[in-house]
């Protein structure tokens, strides 16, 4: 029997939106939060990502959006900045609220295809909820493709994933969009779901590179060598245990060590990886820095199941 995704994290709700056609969207994570972010990525398209800093005026965000489209979809963060104004959320100006929404983008362009704008954005916010969310190839995982150091043409489907774990009284939850060059890999190391030759096999990306690249009787006719920053991991982890956005720092900074147990070859040229950290309680406590490693620790775990279940729910 198909494995359940768990309840996820109280005071959370996840929405995705599609554009026109299917074949890019948009997924939005409903907060309040306070939040932290930890850029690993050297392709990076984000918008926002300073009210994150423990330094900002902003105490906590309203939202975060991971969309597809590259740096066209953070157009959809105005969406759903204009959803979260209709409902009264945002930081208190004295004027009118202003919703806060970190994004971040995935390159899944096609030249035939819309990308996410306000619309779906919009949609991603009306399709929240706290559970039931869907995993694959929905949201911002709907154009997401996995294991391109052989070029597109080899390239298997990736997705979005999530999980959560008990943390004690507390729950820790991971949201991922897994669109990699690399290969993603499972608990023993195997490939799960990467760069393949035209007789379907796996390439196996980092041994590849080993040798110094590609050889051409691997790679199907027509084939294009990878362009870099058109691939990106975008995870967000989340917790309602009351930390504070210098713990939460910490923890995104370990929990972003999923990727490079499930990624390979991981935080490339060619890669914009972003994790970010929240959590959705009202009140914040210092950690020890045996609390901030347990739960950096827990945060870590649901990240690496749920960057496989983004390349496997979608495909059974």
């Amino acid at each position: 029997m198909r494995e359940k995704a768990p309840a996820f994290v109280r005071g959370l709700a996840v929405g995705h939106g599609q554009a026109y056609g299917g074949h890019t969207g948009c997924t939005v994570v409903l907060g309040p939060f306070r939040g932290a972010v930890e850029v690993r990525g050297l392709a990076t398209g984000t918008r926002e990502l300073d009210a994150l800093s423990p330094h900002h005026l902003v105490p906590r965000v309203d939202a975060i959006l991971l969309t597809g489209g590259s740096a066209f979809g953070l157009a959809a963060a105005d969406g759903v900045m204009t959803w979260l104004e209709g409902e009264g959320r945002g930081y208190d100006t004295g004027v009118v609220p202003v919703p806060i929404v970190p994004a971040a983008v995935i390159f899944d362009l096609r030249s035939d295809a819309p990308r996410p704008d306000t619309e779906t954005g919009d949609a991603a916010c009306r399709d929240a909820r706290e559970s039931g969310f869907g995993e694959g190839r929905v949201g911002v995982g709907s154009g997401a493709t996995v294991g391109k150091i052989a070029g597109l043409e080899g390239a298997m489907a990736g997705g979005f994933g999530a999980w959560s774990v008990p943390f004690g009284e507390y729950r820790v939850g991971a949201l991922v969009v897994v669109n990699a060059l690399g290969d993603v890999l499972d608990d023993d190391g195997h490939i799960v779901a990467g760069a393949r030759r035209p007789d379907g096999s796996f390439l196996d990306a980092a041994a590849v590179l080993r040798r110094g690249g590609v050889d051409a009787g691997e790679m199907s006719e027509g084939t294009r060598s990878p362009v870099a920053g058109t691939n990106t991991t975008l995870a967000v982890v989340a917790t309602d245990m009351p930390v504070g956005k210098i713990d939460l720092g910490r923890v995104a900074r370990v929990a972003a060590n999923a990727l490079a147990r499930r990624i390979s070859p991981v935080h490339t040229p060619f890669d914009g990886d972003v994790v970010f950290a929240v959590s959705t309680a009202q009140e914040e406590q210092p950690l020890s820095s045996r609390e901030v490693l347990a739960l950096g620790a827990a945060a870590q775990g649901a990240l690496e199941v749920a960057i496989v279940r983004a390349v496997t729910e979608g495909t059974r």
